[in-house]
């Protein structure tokens, strides 16, 4: 466990991390008013900062974070503007690249950020932004190559597929995830439903190790599991009798996180909201979940 100062606004780990190689387990995380921090996982230390400031001189914090596919880079979501670290260059030195170019790109503040896998034929990001649109890019030359539109809210989360060719977003205030073609931009291909029409809270889905199924929770309790082939629901279960804001699947083994809770208020001194914030054992709480060769055999 490690103690950030202030709110945690993203994380991401580093994609070439082997548990034989201490010096590989590290992940990087962002917080309110703190720059990024890149933490050892086995010590829990701070390894090194990267600092970026605004017009004031201000540490300003990233909104998101995600290493590059090679793992050189650390690339920071901001408002309006993406700056990129060299991982070896812990500090204050970046490249910075406004969005707010007037071309329809996503210049808003930069929510999610996601690279094809190392494995894809070509290397592309992809930026999510709260301006309701997702554009992706180019890695070698920085240049926007399409705009995605179609998300009802904010965009919170942009997710490859694991040969690269397609791309899955997902908003706030939103119930569908939207399911691209990059090849194809010109449509959406088809809509995965999950109940997150009714909130802001950020709501994160994720694939399966094989590429397969993709699993998403809801405010409803539910995960639901879909065949991305086919984009038909499979399966799914309660997973929880809260919010379902965070669902992963293990890189190797046959096993599923989620993560559930929502904010409570107090808005009286009666008993019924004392009420609100005695928790059962389901509810704001991380589940381990064990699957065998299909969604189906989720446990």
């Amino acid at each position: 466990m490690v103690n950030e100062g202030e709110s945690a606004y993203d994380y991401c780990w580093y994609p070439y991390m082997h548990a034989a190689d201490p010096t590989t387990c590290v992940f990087a995380s962002t917080t309110r008013d703190h720059p990024i921090h890149l933490w050892d996982c086995v010590t829990g230390h701070l390894r090194c900062t990267y600092r970026a400031y605004d017009a004031m001189d201000e540490i300003t914090a990233a909104l998101s974070v995600s290493f590059n596919s090679s793992a050189t880079k650390l690339f920071a979501g901001y408002n309006k503007v993406m700056r990129v670290f060299d991982v070896h260059r812990p500090g204050r030195e970046y490249a910075e690249y406004p969005l707010a170019k007037g071309d329809g790109t996503s210049a808003g503040l930069v929510s999610s950020i996601c690279f094809t896998p190392a494995q894809a034929q070509s290397s592309m990001f992809a930026l999510g932004s709260y301006n309701q649109t997702t554009t992706v890019y180019a890695e070698d030359t920085m240049e926007p190559l399409y705009v995605l539109y179609g998300q009802e809210g904010g965009v919170t989360q942009v997710l490859f597929s694991k040969d690269g060719n397609y791309l899955y977003t997902g908003g706030r205030k939103d119930p569908y995830i939207l399911y691209w073609d990059i090849r194809n931009t010109v449509s959406i291909l088809y809509k995965l439903y999950r109940s997150s029409e009714n909130t802001n809270q950020r709501i994160s889905f994720d694939m399966e190790p094989s590429g397969r199924y993709l699993g998403t929770g809801g405010q409803d309790g539910l995960v639901h599991i879909y065949d991305l082939q086919s984009g038909q629901w499979v399966s799914g279960f309660q997973a929880a009798a809260d919010t379902v804001n965070g669902m992963s699947f293990h890189p190797y083994l046959p096993l599923a996180a989620s993560s559930s809770g929502h904010r409570r208020f107090s808005m009286s001194n009666d008993d019924d909201s004392e009420e609100n914030f005695n928790l059962t054992s389901d509810e704001n709480c991380c589940s381990i979940w064990r699957f065998l060769t299909s969604p189906e055999a989720l446990e």
